[in-house]
């Protein structure tokens, strides 16, 4: 398949099945709800070596808060509920019980459900007090600017980790430029993460090292510097790759986001050097969710 002169190679992302929460910040301003969201994504690029994958999903308005406050909508994955449930509730005590003027409430419905304030309300020393309002469960721990609202669970849900492609473009600031291209269409997006650092990654990897130990090493086949040697994807006239990694509550929601990137990316076509769109996979033996690109490219939008 091409697109505007970039080739859509044949080949799928592999993605796995993660398990998910959505929590809902909320605070006086948007600058304090910020803070929180972005101190509690932190570290949290990858489950290989951060035990969970999180980031901010999107701005919410006074009008869509519990509180009729502003606030941010965060994603949290994991790959077991177990460390979903802990990696929860120690970013939501470090970062959000700690960050000024701030409150937490459940960004999701279910019957499966993990704690949230359930543990953290402790930090009251007795003092916390609890309110049942609509069949929830909220704690008020006072704090010294007065108190904390904490919804005692939020619900967790199956959901994909995984999701990605490849930008193989002519110069490192093509690439660069396309991938942001991506990011910034894909950031409009509900129901997905891109968990890296503003949403790309240059280190992609692949499964494995020859060093014992190391679960992932660099993902040699992409790497320019690397072209002379056997076993190379890429081209003479392709100069870097960067990689897309998304995240999202189902597998339509990656495969939206994926598409929604991918055209962003050819949009700018082959005359601004972006050459090729690929995906990585480990052959098909590491994740159950095989989203192959010509498939996502062909299919009609309706999202």
């Amino acid at each position: 398949m091409i697109i505007n002169g970039v080739e859509i190679e044949d080949t799928f992302a592999e993605a796995f099945d993660m398990r998910a929460t959505r929590i809902i910040i909320t605070a006086i301003n948007f600058k304090w709800a910020r803070h929180a969201a972005v101190t509690m994504t932190g570290f949290a690029t990858s489950v290989i070596g951060c035990g969970v994958e999180a980031g901010i999903e999107r701005v919410l308005h006074g009008d869509e808060t519990p509180d009729g406050r502003p606030g941010m909508a965060v994603l949290l994955f994991a790959t077991s509920t177990k460390t979903l449930a802990k990696q929860l509730e120690t970013r939501v005590g470090q970062c959000v019980l700690t960050c000024p003027t701030t409150a937490v409430f459940a960004g999701l419905e279910g019957d499966e459900k993990i704690p949230l304030g359930k543990n953290v309300r402790y930090f009251g020393d007795g003092f916390q007090i609890s309110k049942m309002v609509g069949g929830k469960r909220f704690w008020r721990v006072p704090v010294m600017d007065g108190e904390f609202l904490c919804e005692e669970e939020t619900a967790r849900t199956t959901a994909v980790g995984g999701g990605n492609f490849l930008v193989l473009a002519r110069t490192m600031s093509q690439a660069l430029l396309a991938s942001e291209a991506a990011i910034d269409a894909i950031y409009r997006l509900p129901h997905v993460i891109m968990p890296f650092p503003g949403g790309g990654v240059r280190s992609g990897s692949k499964v494995g090292s020859k060093y014992k130990g190391l679960m992932a090493s660099t993902n040699d086949p992409y790497c320019p510097t690397l072209k002379g040697l056997a076993g190379s994807r890429l081209g003479a006239d392709i100069g870097a790759a960067m990689e897309i990694v998304i995240d999202g509550l189902t597998a339509d929601d990656v495969r939206h986001a994926m598409r929604t990137g991918i055209h962003a990316v050819c949009a700018l076509g082959s005359s601004e050097g972006i050459l090729q769109i690929t995906a990585s996979n480990f052959g098909g033996k590491l994740g159950a969710h095989h989203l192959h690109l010509s498939e996502i490219m062909g299919e009609a939008d309706s999202s």
